[in-house]
């Protein structure tokens, strides 16, 4: 019996009508990015370990797909490991690190950082660019949750203007209005969180706090404040953050309860700098955003802390408001990724698309555009054989001005060549025998509508017109 095939847990094989539905969000998102003068990069899809750990914070870590080198090292480990890859059980991390020199890239704003500052004296700056890449994470499958996915990324490096971050908004709100999803994003700033911290009193728990707070959504309030309490926060400080993680009302009024407390105002009476400057920057990026006339929701939402740790200043998350999944969309600011890679004081900031959930948005709302299933308009069917250099040398007529033409290759029954053009929701079909190559002309019909037409072969005009269907 043969081997039964499969794929690694967590991936997906991607058919025809996927990839043209995949196709249509890739080309959606860069042509909007084009629109706001990105242009496009790639980066490998395996990088040093030294470039990624220590960039998403202990369990982005563990999350890494490690790769094991080759020859001996590989050869010593068969027995032990017997795989290729390292994932995050390995328990010898003094072992992995002897064996493991590379892993697979994790997202692309870390990979973007290292390309900026390893053709620093090549580009630009600022530097704006777009990547459309898979990423890998070995985190445990599950709905909207995948090992392999794609990214969508746009990021400018080298400014520290929040018009950039507005016209990131803008850009999200163009794309997710193109697609038809209704979505809200939802915008914070680290320098706020960071304030949080100072005036609960505790100021180098900053990390603690924004990975509590970042599973909100998932785990709700109670278990939130149990995590702070397990990471050493003191029920005063909790009391301190809880009332702000409830805050309600506009953005002016949230800002405005928020200055009070960053000003001396909490129970601890501490007055945080850091804080009143993300307020400061919140209140800019919401002035700009009423300039530009978003059209969707826009919400300041003190409880987004975006876990990564390379964030320092807004952060971004959005969400679909007619679909259950998690975040489609997200990113944010960071002033010093590149001073890792010995560039340092240079602002960027970016978004990231998630391809597969908004794939899997609009396949559940029937959001994808009728006419995807099929890059073939025409479909050239015969019953005998004769005709066929007359249909080749018409094919590649309609080729030459865009029309994407299929011919049937073999002759026989109609009905045959009628089911295929069905199953390819192929849309038009030519039969052509010997009358229509003695006469030189071709007949079209609308498989949609029944509409059928016959025209001279050279009238290319009427041809393309009717196809136009």
């Amino acid at each position: 019996m043969g081997q039964k095939p499969s794929i690694p847990k967590g991936t997906r094989d991607f058919g025809q009508e996927e990839m043209a539905e995949r196709n249509y969000i890739f080309d959606t998102i860069r042509e909007v990015y084009k629109a706001y003068g990105y242009a496009q990069i790639e980066t490998p899809a395996m990088e040093t370990l030294q470039t990624l750990l220590g960039k998403y914070g202990d369990e982005g870590d563990k999350l890494l797909f490690r790769i094991i080198n080759s020859g001996e090292p590989f050869s010593a480990l068969k027995e032990g490991i017997g795989s290729y890859v390292c994932g995050a059980g390995v328990d010898d991390q003094g072992l992995v690190k002897a064996v493991c020199e590379k892993g697979l890239r994790y997202d692309l704003t870390v990979p973007f950082a290292r390309y900026v500052v390893m053709h620093q004296n090549e580009i630009s700056f600022p530097f704006r660019r777009y990547q459309i890449q898979p990423v890998w994470r070995a985190d445990r499958p599950q709905k909207g949750r995948y090992r392999e996915f794609y990214q969508c990324d746009a990021d400018v490096i080298g400014t520290k203007s929040q018009v950039n971050e507005l016209e990131l908004v803008q850009i999200i709100d163009t794309v997710f209005s193109r697609f038809g999803i209704n979505v809200v994003i939802k915008t914070n700033n680290r320098k706020v969180l960071t304030g949080l911290a100072e005036i609960a009193g505790f100021p180098d728990k900053v990390v603690d706090i924004t990975v509590a707070i970042d599973k909100i959504d998932k785990i709700g309030l109670e278990e939130v404040e149990a995590e702070m309490r397990e990471r050493g926060l003191s029920e005063e400080a909790i009391k301190v953050i809880e009332p702000v993680l409830k805050l309600s009302g506009s953005a002016a009024d949230k800002i405005g309860v928020m200055r009070g407390l960053m000003n001396g105002g909490s129970a601890s009476g501490v007055v945080s700098e850091t804080g009143l400057k993300g307020l400061d920057e919140v209140e800019e990026l919401f002035r700009f955003i009423g300039y530009a006339g978003i059209s969707c929701q826009v919400d300041f939402d003190l409880s987004l802390a975006r876990g990564l740790n390379y964030y320092t200043g807004a952060i971004f998350e959005v969400k679909a408001l007619d679909f259950a999944i998690g975040s489609i969309c997200g990113g944010g600011r960071y002033d010093n990724l590149t001073g890792i890679f010995g560039l340092p004081n240079v602002s960027g900031v970016g978004i990231s698309f998630g391809a597969d959930r908004i794939y899997d948005v609009l396949k559940g709302l029937g959001k994808f555009p009728e006419g995807l299933r099929s890059s073939t308009r025409l479909l050239f069917a015969y019953m005998d054989p004769s005709v066929l250099d007359y249909i080749v040398e018409t094919a590649k007529v309609l080729r030459s001005r865009g029309v994407a033409c299929e011919v049937y290759p073999d002759s026989g029954k109609l009905r045959k060549q009628f089911e295929y053009a069905a199953k390819k929701s192929i849309p038009f079909i030519s039969i052509l025998g010997t009358d229509e190559k003695a006469a030189g002309t071709v007949n079209l019909k609308n498989l949609a509508t029944g509409t059928q037409q016959t025209f001279p072969k050279n009238d290319i005009g009427a041809i393309l017109e009717f196809l136009k269907g």
